[in-house]
């Protein structure tokens, strides 16, 4: 017990030595902790007589306490110590030159979309917009789709548990302008819309264009005509088009839309197989039960549709080879296309 005030001296010494955080919670242990030394002098308090234990206990206390307003004190000054470093290390240089912004650009699938809207606009059509997540009836049932078709199958399609779904493709926008509107109109309805699929050509969400033109005496010579002048415009060269014979439950007769290669100009080559030609959109004349599911006279009222994949669109238009490129927002790929116009 005599050697109490050394103690101390030695216990104030060590905190006021202390560098960093961990070595001041190494003295605290040493001295005030459960096998501390300031804590063994407390436990040899029984060894003295019963009446020089209560000065002797009065005169511990008294060190532990300065020691631990010692350890606060300078736990508070290695505080603000550690605060005033990562303040310096983190100080800015207001009077250094600017690093800039970089200038930011459209993403190409909205490019290609934007270009699409503004060549249909130019031809008379509306752009029209509906939901993204449809029923059964505006998806399926409207466009002629039996109950049995595989387009309904759970693997082509994300269903809800209430029976909605995430539509496939924007043709219920066309059955909700019909309703809306009625005959005759041409619209294009441009959006994104979902499918299990997922590969270098495919993506759970892609963006689909589809066309429809409804009026009296709208014949299949008249969509093709606007799907040449179309194709034409869009990539800005001379294109042969092709139709070939098709099916499509919404449309008939049907037909698959194919353009000579961009690649290639039609003389054959990896892109289109070899064949000189590039399937690009499908399309035919509306269904006369997707007219009356409708409310339109099909008696009195005929007209043709299109759909075609703005993705796809865009891949041949800038020379992208896989779709998931379009989605990774890896900047260096997406800055590229600053310098395109629309």
């Amino acid at each position: 017990m005599s050697d109490l005030a050394a103690l101390a001296r030695q216990a104030l010494a060590e905190v006021a030595a202390c560098s960093d955080l961990a070595a001041l919670d190494d003295v605290r242990v040493h001295w005030l902790g459960k096998k501390g030394l300031y804590t063994e002098q407390l436990k040899a308090l029984g060894s003295l007589p019963a009446s020089e234990r209560p000065a002797h206990g009065a005169r511990i206390n008294l060190a532990k306490d300065e020691l631990q307003a010692a350890i606060e004190a300078r736990r508070g000054a290695l505080q603000r110590g550690d605060i005033e470093r990562q303040l310096e290390s983190g100080r800015l240089d207001v009077t250094a030159p600017g690093r800039g912004e970089a200038v930011g650009g459209l993403h190409p699938v909205t490019r290609a979309r934007l270009r699409i809207e503004t060549l249909f606009r130019r031809a008379g059509f509306e752009v029209a917009s509906g939901p993204e997540i449809e029923d059964d009836f505006h998806n399926f049932g409207a466009l002629n789709i039996p109950p049995n078709h595989p387009a309904r199958a759970m693997h082509d399609t994300f269903y809800f548990p209430d029976g909605r779904l995430l539509r496939t493709h924007t043709s219920p926008v066309q059955i909700r302008a019909l309703q809306e509107r009625g005959a005759p109109l041409a619209i294009i309805a441009p959006g994104r819309v979902y499918r299990c699929d997922s590969d270098m050509t495919h993506s759970p969400m892609f963006h689909q264009l589809e066309g429809l033109v409804v009026g009296e005496s709208v014949s299949f010579a008249h969509m093709k005509a606007v799907l040449h002048g179309f194709l034409q415009a869009f990539f800005e060269r001379d294109l042969a088009m092709r139709l070939r014979p098709s099916f499509f439950p919404f449309t008939e007769p049907s037909a698959e839309v194919d353009m000579s290669c961009v690649f290639c100009d039609g003389k054959g080559c990896r892109t289109c197989k070899q064949t000189g030609w590039l399937e690009i959109s499908g399309c035919g004349m509306v269904h006369p039960n997707v007219l009356r599911a409708s409310g339109v006279d099909a008696e009195r009222f005929t007209g043709y549709a299109f759909g075609a994949g703005i993705d796809r669109l865009a891949m041949l238009r800038y020379g992208v080879n896989d779709l998931r490129l379009f989605f990774e927002n890896d900047l260096r790929f997406l800055g590229q296309f600053r310098t395109f116009g629309a």
